[in-house]
């Protein structure tokens, strides 16, 4: 995202309502610089960060007063997180789409629970009020989900992807790229299976995911990686936001 769509994006936000909001932070993002002069200009209430190392922004953020949840893969981060200054963590199950840590996200809850104070946000296999009940269970404090999102009438996805996470089953999903050291959850189509043939000849910068991002309005499903998680096996129809929202904070109270 440019630094001049970011700040638009946040005005606009500012404009539909007056409850907090949130930005994302991608660390990896070759203008991740530029996008932090944008953070402390128009102070978001938060930013979540993810895809490598906040804490050299945190100084920055925090002087603003901006509050910062990192998405972390393991206890030993979130731990590290809360030490600098994190108001939250966000621990990321290994359930989830894209780029996958090697934790499933309960064993993450159970493990991380024991060693912060901070309110702790579940994600990774999350999609309806019984996977989002488990994860309160187990003493999240919050949800955070994608894949759901991804599957829903305002997503930006083209309407091609969209189909391919509403028909796909458990054994559609599947993770390539271990050898890298960057493992990735896709739908499997005839991109991954090309990948899973020269996995062990690709460099870990080739598929960092802002390489990748740009391939969601893509009409062409087998050529693009589709990024999805395990929730997709449970993902039945493209429904609005709002819809997907109200139906989870429905069924939790009847649980």
């Amino acid at each position: 995202m440019p630094p001049s769509w970011l700040e638009r994006e946040i005005k606009l936000t500012r404009e539909k309502t007056k409850k907090p909001f949130g930005v994302n932070l991608f660390m990896q993002n070759p203008r991740v610089e530029d996008l932090v002069k944008v953070l402390m200009k128009e102070k978001p209430p938060v930013v979540f960060t993810g895809g490598g190392n906040p804490l050299p922004v945190f100084p920055y953020l925090k002087m603003v007063g901006i509050k910062i949840i990192p998405v972390v893969p393991s206890p030993r981060l979130a731990k590290k997180m809360e030490e600098n200054g994190a108001d939250a963590v966000v621990v990321s199950g290994w359930e989830a789409g894209g780029h996958v840590g090697k934790n499933t996200l309960f064993s993450l809850l159970i493990e991380t629970k024991k060693i912060v104070k901070i309110p702790i946000i579940a994600a990774g296999g999350i999609y309806d009020g019984k996977t989002a009940k488990s994860a309160f269970l187990l003493g999240a404090e919050g949800i955070q989900m994608g894949t759901r999102f991804l599957a829903s009438k305002e997503c930006i996805a083209s309407e091609a992807y969209k189909r391919k996470i509403v028909e796909a089953t458990m054994d559609d999903i599947e993770v390539i790229l271990w050898n890298t050291g960057h493992p990735i959850r896709v739908i499997k189509n005839s991109w991954s299976e090309k990948i899973k043939k020269i996995e062990d000849k690709i460099f870990p910068e080739e598929i960092k995911a802002e390489k990748i991002a740009g391939s969601l309005g893509g009409q062409n499903v087998e050529e693009i990686p589709l990024l999805a998680g395990l929730s997709a096996a449970g993902i039945s129809e493209i429904k609005s936001c709002a819809t997907i929202i109200e139906e989870i904070v429905e069924e939790l109270r009847t649980l």
